[in-house]
């Protein structure tokens, strides 16, 4: 029996690698996930600049101090971030200084900053700068300089309505002590990068106006300002407080994707599995191999040959994955720092990524191979299918939660749910949970498999030979009893 069983596997193998499409199948799921992320990649460092104006009708022309403080502002993140992008320590001179610069005096009080002569050159050349983004326009540059402000509002809108300007900022009263004269005017409704960055400086601008009117010391508006953050840490194995770093967020994060592609590969080998047996239902070759195998030795060859091509599918992605990263860390150095590649290739997450993909295969296998046995046509599985894809989808829907709390209700119960464990306990692995529990799932899901072969058998011997209109819910009922 187990001859004629792996001769079945073998066949329904290598009848799905030999050929063209099965390979471009493969390779589709990565270049579609590498163009979706490049794609937003290429699109934000090819973003065209903004242009816009301000009309300001303030006493004091505020807007040339709040243009002022946005390009000061935008300078020191950026000299900020080349030096930590640099790796110089936070307790460097220099990054002291640029924290402490004042925004209105920020050019002028750079040049004091210690920057080290190897990195002077490219502070200079290189300025991550969001400023670079937007480009402010004089009203006199856009003939709307001169006659009453309603004048110029209209010939500013104009020029937003024609497209030639994305934006205008209104100023008018005295925002300092009321900030009800402030309007943004533009026609994009989506993109809200302009407003928010000018906001930004505007607030920081009229905040220190305010304070000089309340007489009160700059030191003192700071300190009452300041923004409280707390320092991530977490206790280590050894029991000591440790800093949290971003590739340890990213590590407890990573059974996410592992889910989503477990989700992925699962669904593809099932509805493959499925699709396979109603075909040859349907064409009667079905008929011919039960000539030479039984019933039971065909439906299990069948499973274990959609799987181990499954499993195929599974080290293709991993390994364009691994090529995915090393590419990726080239072309995007700031990638580096999250250790992805450490991530892909560890070894727990990729062998419990197996042996969950080979348990919740065969669940779903056993159930979607009972399906195609009573179905004739691909239109009839289709229909019965959809009870099976809500269950199937239930997975995706808790992925995020689960990982947020690994160890909680709501994870356990979704862990000692047969058809959601093998997801449940991948999501969990970040957790993680604790080894008695992985000792009950895995008896849980070996029960499971068990029972769901089994039952899977009795709907299949008889189901295959049928034809005419599919069983009845109650006719499938009986058989499971006999």
């Amino acid at each position: 029996m187990a001859n004629k069983t792996f001769l079945v596997a073998q066949r329904e193998y290598l009848e799905n690698v030999r050929t063209k499409t099965f390979w471009l199948g493969i390779l589709a799921f990565p270049a579609i996930f590498a163009v979706a992320i490049g794609i937003g990649w290429i699109m934000q460092k090819t973003k065209a600049q903004q242009d816009y104006a301000v009309l300001d009708t303030t006493a004091t022309q505020l807007g040339a101090t709040i243009e002022k403080s946005a390009r000061n502002n935008d300078f020191i993140w950026s000299m900020r971030k080349l030096a930590r992008d640099n790796g110089l320590p936070e307790n460097h001179p220099m990054l002291r200084q640029l924290e402490q610069l004042d925004l209105q005096e920020g050019q002028a009080e750079l040049a004091k900053a210690q920057i080290p002569p190897e990195l002077r050159g490219k502070f200079e050349a290189v300025l991550e700068s969001a400023a670079a983004k937007y480009r402010f326009v004089p009203l006199a540059e856009l003939g709307a300089d001169a006659g009453p402000a309603e004048a110029q509002e209209k010939r500013l809108s104009e020029l937003v309505q024609s497209g030639r300007l994305f934006a205008y900022f209104v100023l008018k009263d005295d925002p300092v002590a009321d900030a009800k004269g402030l309007s943004y005017v533009s026609n994009n409704l989506t993109d809200d990068g302009l407003r928010d960055w000018y906001s930004d400086a505007a607030t920081k601008v009229v905040r220190k106006l305010r304070v000089a009117a309340a007489n009160l010391d700059p030191a003192t508006a700071r300190h009452i300002q300041e923004r409280l953050e707390f320092k991530a840490q977490q206790v280590s194995a050894s029991g000591a407080i440790e800093d949290v770093k971003d590739e340890q967020k990213a590590n407890k994060f990573a059974p996410v994707v592992f889910v989503y592609l477990l989700w992925i590969a699962v669904f593809t080998a099932a509805q493959m599995l499925l699709t396979n047996t109603v075909e040859e239902k349907s064409n009667r070759i079905i008929e011919v191999l039960l000539s030479s195998v039984s019933p039971g030795e065909l439906m299990a060859g069948k499973i274990f040959g959609i799987g181990a091509t499954g499993l195929t599918l599974i080290l293709s992605w991993a390994v364009c994955g691994l090529l995915g990263v090393q590419l990726g860390t080239r072309l995007v150095p700031k990638i580096a720092e999250w250790n992805l590649t450490d991530i892909v290739g560890d070894p727990l997450y990729l062998a419990s990524f197996v042996g969950y993909f080979l348990t919740g295969y065969l669940l779903f296998a056993a159930v979607l191979v009972a399906i195609g046995s009573v179905c004739n046509s691909l239109k009839e599985a289709q229909n019965l299918l959809q009870p099976v894809f809500l269950l199937l989808m239930v997975p995706l829907f808790a992925m995020v939660p689960v990982v947020q709390e690994p160890n909680g209700l709501m994870a356990r119960v979704f862990t000692y749910i047969p058809l959601y464990t093998p997801f449940a306990m991948m999501n969990r692995a970040s957790g993680p949970p604790p080894a008695w529990e992985y000792v009950a799932t895995t008896a849980l899901i070996l029960f499971s498999l068990w029972f769901a072969f089994k039952a899977a058998g009795k709907i299949f011997r008889v189901g295959i030979l049928m034809t005419g209109n599919p069983p009845k819910l109650k006719e499938i009922l009986s058989w499971l009893k006999e």
